[in-house]
């Protein structure tokens, strides 16, 4: 008898429309068994290298992005069904009551509501990342994750990349006891005020790609938030673009092991920029430090009228087959493999969530993120506020069994949320 998951993806815009569109493609036509051995899940592939892979729908805002992915992956041999609307999840998740898995690529802010609506149908779920911009928000999640026994995965693909991986399982335990570090995510003008425009004034770019870096650290030392600090810019969108969008943000996190981490994060930097995005970062230890540099990998080239060109090729790239087609292959895809193998293990072999439990970006290692987000937000946006007023920007926030406290020289002190972190 044949083994099959079904797939539905929800928005189809910069990272549904391309890396989500093209794995599942890719994965409908040879399966999971090709991508085990990247994850290092080779001992899987006899137990679970025979399951297949349908896509079957695509929800979008629009009925014209619906149509023309149709028309684009239907070139490729695909054929699914197309949904449009404001809750457009919905007529998907009526239409097939067996659906395994919905992937969630929505706008940041709109994660929540098709999530939940997966998880009350039974169906697992992978989200971009980050989870929520609101930890009551996540916490609501990973109720309806528990109550349902569905898997819901993030996709944080930086944890796949091989540099992070040596960091991870190699050169982190030599350096010592963990001090301070920098890591840094610069994306192009043009995220802001042309891919993102419609939403970037209800996100901003720590929420957007700073959380790909909080989970990093997290996931090397299982540490968690005790105090942050944040301030942002809005400057050149306001002023040239007519947005009321942070141009930067800077925040300070201590961790629960003694590190302190600045994540720096903008989404104005030149078009011209000689790559897709600038990302690096550094820990510095008591007996050693760990550089790596995402954006510049050592391929450069330069052509007529572009000028020096830099390319990150392990994040995704293409592989010609000898039939002249290319495989979609790099930690992007890589994570959204993991999770799905996870869906594998709980439907095909019967584990549980506790059982997978560590192995693969979940919601509730993603929910530690979501509360250094929902944290910086409100810090920043009050430390904004104060400094337009010239008042400096003194505001800072700890997480503790209590919850999260803002603490305010101006306002006084505010719980702006109530669980243990």
């Amino acid at each position: 008898m044949s083994r099959t998951l079904k797939i539905g993806l929800v928005g189809a815009g910069m990272f549904g429309g391309d890396v989500h569109m093209r794995t599942f493609c890719q994965l409908e036509r040879g399966g999971l068994l090709p991508w085990l051995g990247r994850l290092g899940l080779d001992n899987m592939a006899r137990s679970l290298g025979d399951i297949d892979v349908q896509f079957v729908g695509l929800a979008t805002r629009t009925e014209q992005t619906g149509k023309a992915k149709l028309a684009e992956y239907s070139k490729l041999g695909m054929n699914f069904k197309t949904y449009h609307g404001e809750e457009p999840w919905m007529p998907l998740l009526n239409d097939f009551p067996d659906l395994d898995v919905l992937a969630v690529a929505t706008p940041d802010h709109l994660h929540t509501a098709p999530i939940l609506a997966a998880l009350e149908r039974g169906v697992h779920v992978i989200a971009e990342k980050p989870l929520t911009l609101d930890g009551e928000e996540a916490d609501a999640i990973i109720a309806a994750s528990r109550k349902a026994g569905c898997l819901v995965g993030v996709d944080m693909h930086k944890r796949y990349d091989p540099d992070h991986l040596r960091i991870r399982d190699d050169l982190s335990k030599r350096i010592g006891t963990p001090l301070y570090g920098r890591a840094v995510l610069e994306e192009p003008l043009d995220i802001s005020t042309k891919v993102f425009r419609k939403w970037a004034e209800q996100s901003d770019p720590f929420s957007y790609v700073g959380c790909h870096w909080t989970d990093l650290y997290i996931a090397y030392f299982k540490v968690k938030p005790v105090s942050l600090y944040a301030v942002g810019q809005k400057v050149k969108l306001r002023n040239e673009h007519g947005m009321d969008a942070y141009d930067a943000v800077q925040v300070k996190v201590q961790f629960s092991n003694g590190m302190s981490i600045d994540f720096v994060n903008s989404w104005i930097i030149p078009n011209e920029f000689e790559a897709p995005v600038n990302q690096e970062n550094q820990l510095f230890g008591t007996h050693g430090v760990i550089e790596s540099d995402s954006q510049y990998r050592g391929l450069r080239y330069t052509e007529g009228g572009v000028g020096v060109q830099t390319r990150n090729t392990h994040f995704t790239r293409d592989v010609r087959r000898e039939d002249g087609s290319f495989a979609y292959v790099g930690y992007g895809v890589d994570s959204l493999v993991a999770c799905l193998e996870k869906v594998a293990e709980m439907k095909y072999l019967g584990k549980s969530l506790d059982d997978i439990k560590g192995t693969y970006p979940d919601a509730e290692e993603g929910r530690l993120s979501v509360l250094i987000v929902h944290a910086a937000r409100e810090v920043c946006r009050r430390n904004f506020e104060y400094t337009e007023q010239g008042k400096g920007a003194p505001v800072t926030a700890c997480f503790g069994k209590d919850g999260i406290t803002v603490y305010d020289p101006f306002k006084g002190s505010e719980k702006i949320y109530s669980k243990p972190v």
